[in-house]
C-alpha cells in the first residue's frame, strides 16, 4: 500500500535495480506484489516508478521466470500494458502485445513472467478519470472496470501506449532532479497520460479467450486454489491428495496445471513458496527477534540440512547469511 515518510514526501522518480526479491517491495510500496522466483538463477530486474500528480507509472522487467500476485490498494485502478517481446501469462491468459489489462481498485491478478518480460502499469484514481470523462462529455461511453478485464487493443495503439510509458520513465529517470522539483512537468505528463489511456481504451473490446486459453485459465484457477489451501494449512502435514480435494481435481489434472502454469510440480512449487516466506521473515526481522530454526519450523521445514540446501539453491545464500544481512541493514 502507499507508504511514505512522515518527514518528507516520496521522490517523484525511483529506480530500483532488483537482484533480490525483497527489493520488489522496496521504495514505492503501492502494490503488494508477493513475488516467487521459479528459477534458481541470479535475478536481475528493474523497477522504475514515476509519481505524477495523482497517477503513478510503474515499469517492470525481469530476466527470470517469476510468479507474482500484485494487489491494488483501494484508491487506485490500473491499466497494464506489455512490451513487444514480453512472454508470460496473466490469470492464465498468454501475454500479448495487443492486449491491455484493466484492474479495478482492491483487485489482484496472477502473473507468471518469463525472461525478457516487460510491462508498464498506469495507476490512476477513479475520480480523476471520471472528471476527465465528464469534461469531455464521455461519461456514457466509458465504464470504469468493476472486475479484472482483459481487453483486445489495436496493435498500433497498444504499441504507442507502451512506448509512451517507456519514454516517460526513461525521461524521468534521466532527469530525476528536474522531474522531482517540477510540479508543472508532472502535471503536464499526467494530462497527456490520461489522454493516451482514454484514446487507447476507445478502441478496445473485451477479449474472448480461445478454447486453449480457457483451458489455461482453468489451470491457473486450479493452481491458485491449491496454493491458497496450502498456505492456510501451513502447520498441517499436507499431501497431494489434500491439494486435489481443495482444487476439486484429480492428481493428474493438478500435476498438469502446475507444470503448465508454473513449470514446476505441485510439491516443488509449494516448497518454493514456503522458502520465500522464510526468506521474507529473515530479511525483515528485527535484530535478535527470531532465528533461522524458528522461521524454518514456522513454515513447515523439519529437516534442517535439506532446508538449508534448498534455501541456498533458491536465494544463492544460506539462511543465516540473510538473517545477518537483515541485522546489519536495520
Amino acid at each position: 500500500m502507499l507508504k511514505s515518510s512522515a518527514s518528507s514526501p516520496p521522490c517523484a522518480v525511483e529506480i530500483i535495480e532488483i537482484d533480490n526479491l525483497a527489493m520488489t517491495d522496496a521504495g514505492f510500496q503501492i502494490i503488494d506484489q508477493d513475488v516467487v522466483r521459479l528459477q534458481s538463477k541470479p535475478l536481475m530486474g528493474r523497477q522504475l516508478v514515476v509519481r505524477l500528480e495523482g497517477c503513478v507509472v510503474v515499469y517492470h522487467s525481469t530476466n527470470l521466470r517469476l510468479r507474482s500476485r500484485p494487489a491494488l490498494p483501494s484508491n487506485f485502478m490500473a491499466y497494464l500494458t506489455f512490451g513487444p517481446q514480453a512472454i508470460g501469462t496473466v490469470n492464465g491468459l498468454p501475454v500479448r502485445h495487443d492486449i491491455m489489462l484493466a484492474v479495478p481498485p482492491s483487485a489482484s491478478i496472477g502473473i507468471v513472467s518469463e525472461p525478457g518480460y516487460e510491462s508498464i502499469a498506469f495507476l490512476l484514481r477513479p475520480e480523476d478519470v471520471s472528471a476527465h470523462l465528464k469534461v469531455r462529455d464521455l461519461e456514457d461511453s466509458f465504464q470504469l472496470p468493476k472486475e479484472v478485464e482483459v481487453l483486445h487493443v489495436d496493435a498500433d495503439l497498444a504499441g504507442s501506449l507502451f512506448a509512451w510509458g517507456k519514454r516517460l520513465v526513461d525521461t524521468a529517470t534521466e532527469n530525476q532532479e528536474q522531474f522531482n522539483s517540477s510540479k508543472e512537468q508532472r502535471m503536464a505528463a499526467q494530462a497527456e497520460l490520461v489522454d493516451m489511456v482514454l484514446t487507447t481504451l476507445a478502441s478496445t473490446r473485451k477479449l474472448e479467450p480461445e478454447k486453449r486459453e480457457r483451458t489455461r485459465q482453468l489451470q491457473s484457477d486450479i493452481v491458485h486454489a491449491a496454493e491458497r489451501h496450502a498456505l492456510a494449512h501451513i502447520d498441517d502435514r499436507l499431501y497431494v491428495t489434500d491439494l486435489c480435494r481443495a482444487a476439486g481435481v484429480s492428481e493428474r489434472s493438478l500435476e498438469y496445471a502446475f507444470r503448465a502454469v508454473m513449470g514446476l510440480s505441485p510439491t516443488a512449487y509449494l516448497t518454493r513458496i514456503r522458502l520465500h516466506r522464510v526468506h521474507h521473515a529473515l530479511l525483515t526481522a528485527k535484530p535478535g527477534a527470531t532465528t533461522v530454526t524458528e522461521q524454518a519450523l514456522n513454515w513447515g521445514f523439519w529437516h534442517f540440512g535439506e532446508f538449508s540446501r534448498a534455501y541456498k539453491d533458491c536465494f544463492d545464500e544460506l539462511p543465516s547469511s540473510t538473517l545477518r544481512r537483515s541485522s546489519k541493514t536495520d
